[in-house]
Formats: structure tokens, C-alpha cells, sequence
């Protein structure tokens, strides 16, 4: 018995040939959110005849077949981000911008030894790391994640990005900062 049966006593009538149940759309007709709908010729009811982690565990890759025309295509499962925006320094607020993060890291480790596919990879956790904070950050904060990363790549390109994002006005700044990196850098006693 379907659940719906079992809230209204009623027993459920199912499919003989396929043995499922059909399930009432809400009364616009518009389908129920996460029902999939065959491709080759749209009817409702679908089975899922396998599931695989895809793109690195990103997605669920599912394979389906139309219980009407027996026809399989296949669908992925992701998440779906909420759009992170950038509150600026003066109040201001604009979607974050991978590239923004890319073109600062190009600057900083321009004519290092750097790859353009570690620096991707530095923009993606930048990214992430941000995500878990909320739907809104600082560009403060958009700063730090991309010093903190920086960080464990390339000294030169660290202390390159900070001078510009701390403002350095002084050689003392770079001493300082210098200090810091190396405190963070070497193991405790």
C-alpha cells in the first residue's frame, strides 16, 4: 500500500504490468517537483534503473526508463547554489566573481612558478571556503580565503597579493608581514 492509501484507507491501484502506482500531479498539472518527464515522448512515469557518483562526486548520474515507451536517457543530480554576493568595503554588493579571484592570483604570481590550473583550483576553495559562511560575505573576507590559500603555494605571490590588499605603504609592512608568514610556515615546538 502507497502512503497516500494508508492516510485515506483506501487501497492504492497500481499498474499490473509495472506494478506502479500512479501519483496524482498537483492540480495545476505542472507535475511534481523531481518527477521526470520521458524526453522521447513526455509521459510522467519514470524508473530509475541505476545510479553512479559523477563528475568527481559532484552529481548523481541516473539512468532512467519511461514505463510508457520504454525509452532510457539519462539525468544528473547537483547542487544548486544560492548566488553568493560581495558586500564591498563601501557598502556596495555584486555577485562573486571567479574570475575577479583568477585575475588577482594572475597578478601575484606573475613570472612564479605557479600553474594556471593550481590557480583555478585556489579560486575554486576560495570559493568554497566563502560558501560555508553564507550567501553574503565581505570582500574582506574574500581577501583572507585567497591570503590564506596563497599562503601554502608561493611566498613570493603571497606577500604580492597582501601588499596590495593590506595597502603596504612602507617597507616595515613587508617586514611584518614577512614575520607572520614565517611564524605560520614553521612547525611549533
Amino acid at each position: 500500500m502507497t502512503r497516500s492509501a494508508l492516510r485515506s484507507g483506501r487501497p492504492s491501484s497500481s499498474d499490473p504490468a509495472t506494478g506502479v502506482t500512479p501519483r496524482p500531479g498537483p492540480p495545476d498539472g505542472a507535475g511534481y517537483p523531481g518527477r521526470v518527464r520521458c524526453p522521447a515522448c513526455r509521459a510522467d512515469e519514470t524508473k530509475v534503473v541505476d545510479s553512479r557518483d559523477a563528475e568527481e562526486g559532484a552529481a548523481i548520474r541516473r539512468r532512467r526508463q519511461c514505463l510508457a515507451c520504454a525509452h532510457r536517457f539519462t539525468t544528473y543530480e547537483r547542487v544548486d547554489h544560492v548566488p553568493l554576493t560581495v558586500i564591498k568595503s563601501h557598502g556596495g554588493r555584486e555577485p562573486f566573481d571567479r574570475g575577479k579571484v583568477v585575475a588577482g592570483l594572475l597578478a601575484a604570481t606573475k613570472g612564479r612558478n605557479v600553474t594556471d590550473e593550481q590557480l583555478h583550483d585556489v579560486a575554486v576553495r576560495v570559493e568554497d571556503t566563502l560558501r560555508l559562511q553564507g550567501s553574503e560575505v565581505s570582500s574582506a573576507n574574500v581577501g583572507l580565503a585567497v591570503l590564506d590559500e596563497l599562503r601554502s603555494i608561493d611566498d613570493v605571490a603571497y606577500l604580492r597579493f597582501a601588499s596590495v590588499y593590506k595597502n603596504f605603504d612602507a617597507a616595515a609592512d613587508f617586514h611584518r608581514e614577512l614575520e607572520l608568514l614565517e611564524k605560520s610556515v614553521l612547525p611549533s615546538t
